[in-house]
């Protein structure tokens, strides 16, 4: 699937996707990389080193922060995939270096899928 460069870089890995909007200060521990938000859909599952794939972002400009933090943490996912990048996590990717693309048809993504990230190239693969 082809779609917009947000930050630049290549990764693979396995998808952890939701269909909810992500707000990262408050929503995911900066230690730890679990989603703490309670009621999300992935409440419990840590992000460390997965693609995760989620339609945009939510809540405060200190989630671009806490992206960083992550990052800086070695608890960040390697990459990330959205059907809209808004402010807030392009901000964050940017800062901390991670591969990021939006207007993706995130919905063809399934949780655990295998996914090869070419963020130079705007280009996002499930592997088979």
């Amino acid at each position: 699937m082809k779609g917009r460069m947000i930050s630049p870089g290549k990764t693979e890995g396995a998808a952890i996707v939701t269909n909810e909007p992500i707000g990262f200060y408050g929503g995911i521990d900066i230690k730890t990389g679990v989603v703490i938000e309670k009621g999300h859909p992935l409440e419990g599952r840590c992000i460390k080193d997965k693609i995760l794939v989620f339609p945009c972002g939510k809540g405060s400009t200190v989630g671009s922060y806490v992206i960083y933090g992550l990052k800086k943490n070695d608890v960040a996912p390697s990459g990330i995939i959205n059907k809209e990048t808004e402010t807030i996590v392009a901000t964050g990717v940017i800062l901390a270096g991670i591969p990021c693309v939006d207007q993706i048809e995130i919905e063809k993504i399934k949780d655990g899928d295998t996914v090869l990230l070419d963020a130079d190239q705007a280009l996002v693969t499930i592997q088979k």
